[in-house]
């Protein structure tokens, strides 16, 4: 196993995929009518080359160290993987290894150029599609004419407004989906951009809102009563202290406040009517209300957002298609990520002798990930063809079963060998049969004999 790992490092891992993933393509007819790239963290066991400068490694090899881990471990050494997915069955195009310490920013504008001519030539790959990363103002100009379809970061001049202004024409009557196109200019390039709504987002954003703002309320809340209870020697330094107090508040407000004079006396007992108090102290006296805009902007915010392209050309994408490639479409990519971090793929940790091997390793997990999605594309495919439908976990029907549970379907098929001269393929019922006989004769024929 080893030596075979070295053996794809020497080809060329990238290559050795591109090769095996075209002609997959090409067998299922699939129209590639876009490519989703993204990229996840992987972490490893091991030092490896982490303790030697990036600088000092030979040409090719990748840097196992540390970096941003999308697995919620930074303490670990990590592999950074690269992948280009299509969008009808997420069959990964293209694969690529990088160094743990990997930005997207900067490695998808890398990739792009790099590959742009064969992502043209092996699958046709007519446009891009990547998340806000993609979005800087570089790789838009080394981009050129090539197509492609990104997310606008919240951080550019202008996004917060135009979601905001979006999302108030339809948080009332919550539409199941809205978009509105605009122009743009940014970086000089000239682009479409489509401001969208869902109902779906809105939802998402105000459970997400209201469970952070309740939390952010509650501690604003506790923490005004323990200011209420102090005692302030004047009411300069009572009115400094609420100042000081209301520039931390997030989520409430300070409303009906006062400062009242808390009278203090020495002697044990009730005081005379026109006794003097020995002292003076100021205490705040106020009530705290929830700022309730500012939980509304809030959700404005996060029930919209914006993509952009460089097709100006509604005839050739127009805005549905638009929306469409990116969503739903980069879950495609997304998808492929949690097949290959599920820990039932056992490849959720890596150690293996040296990088080298580690980045071959990529590509055979990429391969299985191949096999994976075609599969289950051909599964679904067949049972529409044939509108036919498959048992799924709860009892009913459905004509998009997942690999994974077609996989889990057929456990508890043996093979029973009688001798030397029979084999008999056991509890393989009308059901399993009903799938095989959709796939094609070579299915039907590694499960006959079967009783």
């Amino acid at each position: 196993l080893g030596r075979a790992l070295d053996s794809i490092y020497t080809y060329g891992t990238s290559n050795f995929y591109a090769q095996l993933a075209a002609q997959s393509v090409k067998r299922l007819g699939l129209s590639c009518e876009a490519g989703h790239l993204d990229s996840s963290t992987f972490h490893v066991d091991g030092d490896y080359n982490s303790r030697e400068n990036a600088e000092d490694l030979a040409d090719g090899v990748i840097h196992i160290t540390q970096g941003y881990s999308r697995d919620h471990r930074p303490d670990l050494n990590q592999v950074v993987l690269q992948l280009i997915c299509e969008n009808q069955a997420g069959i990964p195009l293209w694969m690529k290894a990088l160094s743990g310490n990997s930005t997207d920013s900067s490695d998808f504008r890398d990739t792009i150029k790099t590959h742009l001519s064969q992502f043209k030539a092996s699958v046709e790959i007519p446009v891009i599609v990547a998340d806000c990363a993609l979005y800087a103002k570089d790789t838009l100009q080394e981009l050129n004419d090539f197509p492609w379809i990104t997310r606008v970061p919240e951080t550019i001049r202008g996004v917060s407004e135009i979601c905001q202004a979006m999302a108030s024409e339809h948080m009332l009557d919550k539409p199941e989906q809205a978009f509105e196109s605009l122009c743009s200019n940014y970086g000089g390039v000239k682009q479409r951009w489509l401001v969208v709504y869902t109902r779906a987002a809105h939802q998402r954003a105000e459970k997400t809102v209201n469970r952070q703002f309740l939390k952010q309320s509650e501690v604003e809340w506790h923490a005004f009563e323990q200011l209420k209870k102090q005692e302030f020697a004047c009411d300069v330094d009572a009115k400094s202290a609420l100042k000081l107090f209301q520039k931390k508040l997030e989520t409430t407000e300070i409303n009906d406040f006062s400062i009242v004079e808390i009278k203090k006396f020495k002697k044990k007992g009730r005081p005379s009517k026109n006794q003097e108090p020995d002292e003076i102290r100021y205490q705040i006296q106020a009530n705290l209300s929830s700022l309730l805009d500012v939980r509304r902007r809030k959700i404005a915010k996060k029930c919209c957002f914006i993509l952009a392209t460089n097709e100006l050309d509604e005839t050739k994408l127009s805005d549905k298609q638009f929306l469409t490639h990116y969503t739903p479409g980069q879950q495609k990519v997304e998808g492929g990520f949690r097949f290959l971090k599920d820990p039932l793929f056992m490849a959720n940790t890596l150690f293996l002798k040296s990088p080298k091997r580690i980045e071959a390793l990529m590509a055979i997990m990429t391969l299985c990930l191949l096999v994976y999605s075609a599969l289950e594309y051909r599964i679904r495919q067949s049972l529409i063809e044939n509108k036919a439908t498959f048992p799924n976990q709860i009892g009913g029907a459905t004509d998009k079963p997942t690999a994974r549970w077609v996989f889990q379907f057929f456990v508890g098929i043996h093979i029973l060998i009688i001798g030397e001269i029979q084999s008999v393929v056991l509890n393989c019922h009308v059901q399993h049969f009903s799938l095989l006989k959709l796939l094609g004769e070579r299915y039907v024929l590694i499960y006959s004999n079967s009783q």
